[in-house]
C-alpha cells in the first residue's frame, strides 16, 4: 500500500512540473487540449470495456 501512495505523489508532482513547464514555454492551450482529449478517450474506453 505504501508504494501506491508514493506513486500517487510522484505522478502528482510530475503533472505539476509539466504544467509549470507548459506555462514557461507558452504552450498551456495545447496541454489543456491534450489533457481533455485524454480524459475523453479514457471515458470512451471505460464505456466500451465495461
Amino acid at each position: 500500500m505504501r508504494i501506491n501512495n508514493i506513486r500517487k505523489v510522484l505522478y502528482a508532482i510530475s503533472r505539476i512540473l509539466g504544467d509549470v513547464n507548459a506555462v514557461k514555454k507558452g504552450k498551456v492551450g495545447k496541454r489543456i487540449g491534450r489533457r481533455m482529449a485524454g480524459k475523453g478517450t479514457g471515458k470512451m474506453m471505460r464505456k466500451l470495456f465495461k
